[in-house]
């Protein structure tokens, strides 16, 4: 499949590579009518070069990269079949570009943007063949991080979905998939915790150093095993309730009012794993063998930090 990136800026570079370093030949476009098109061309290409020699240096570059190819062309467009938007973060950049494209491309060419902001939803006016359309957020520097969030519309084309998520999952990448949703899933979950984070420093509650030592080696240790709402299951949905409760009458009941979804199973009965249904259905479950499942991912997650810390 034929990959272009519309946008030579950091995204733009950073989905690049993430493609070159699983071996697929990328072309970087920049639309933008300049004057200096080679200072823009050299800058991407050394930055590029930065992140191989710094992958180079910690032993993680692969045996083969492809090629980054940086262009000025809009015609290069044409062959395309996968095409990331990766434009300034304004309706009005978003439309130029997509207008620039959809005179160019096939009509069957898959469309992804990378906005971080705008929901996919607003972008639909702008292109033809909507089916064609989605969001795929990628975290940075994208070229490491493996996920990428795939915010899809009512009428995006489940083969459309399908072909990007399997492309995505060949390069090494995690996709996952939610609604036109403000925030996606990453943003809106973090958030609201680098706030809560903020608050702390501002109360006194605790120092920078020791929050992030807290995230790092506690919270974040935590969820690189387990995920958010499996760790509500696994410790137990009851849990969840009483704390937030304390926390709602003690420090917000704004910010800490458990929703009603945890409410719901609460009266229900279903707390997760102990109870046998929670978020997830664990009827007819091996409980050991699911426990000692999450303590091999802790242990594994655990080793790496360890790893990590000795060097």
């Amino acid at each position: 499949m034929k990959i272009a990136c519309v946008g030579a800026g950091r995204m733009g570079r950073g989905i690049a590579l993430a493609f070159a370093l699983a071996g697929r030949e990328v072309t970087l476009v920049d639309l933008k009518p300049r004057s200096d098109f080679e200072r823009l061309e050299t800058e991407a290409l050394q930055e590029i070069e930065s992140s191989l020699a710094m992958l180079a240096e910690l032993g993680a570059l692969p045996s083969r990269v492809a090629r980054i190819n940086v262009v000025q062309a809009a015609d290069a467009l044409r062959d395309a079949e996968l095409i990331f938007e990766a434009v300034p973060e304004t309706l009005e950049a978003k439309r130029e570009a997509f207008a620039r494209i959809c005179g160019i491309a096939s009509k069957d060419a898959i469309l992804a943007s990378t906005t971080s902001t705008i929901l996919v939803t607003d972008l639909v006016p702008l292109v033809t063949h909507p089916e064609r359309l989605l969001n795929a957020h990628w975290l940075n520097p994208a070229y490491l991080i493996p996920l990428v969030e795939i915010s899809v519309h009512k009428k995006t084309s489940p083969e459309i979905i399908n072909k990007l998520k399997a492309l995505l999952e060949e390069a090494g990448k995690v996709p996952v998939v939610c609604g036109p949703t403000p925030g996606f899933i990453v943003p809106r979950l973090q958030a609201l915790v680098m706030n809560e984070a903020a608050r702390m420093v501002e109360e006194g509650a605790a120092s920078a150093e020791d929050i992030d030592k807290a995230t790092r080696y506690g919270l974040g240790l935590r969820f690189s095993a387990i995920g958010v709402v499996e760790f509500i299951d696994y410790g137990g949905n009851d849990i969840l309730y009483y704390a937030s409760r304390y926390l709602a009458e003690t420090v917000s009941a704004e910010r800490y009012t458990a929703p009603e979804i945890v409410q719901r199973l609460m009266r229900e009965g279903n707390l997760g794993l102990k109870t046998g249904q929670g978020f997830y259905d664990y009827r007819g479950r091996d409980g050991r063998a699911y426990r000692k499942d999450v303590l091999a991912r802790t242990l594994a997650a655990l080793e790496v930090f360890k790893r990590r810390n000795e060097r």
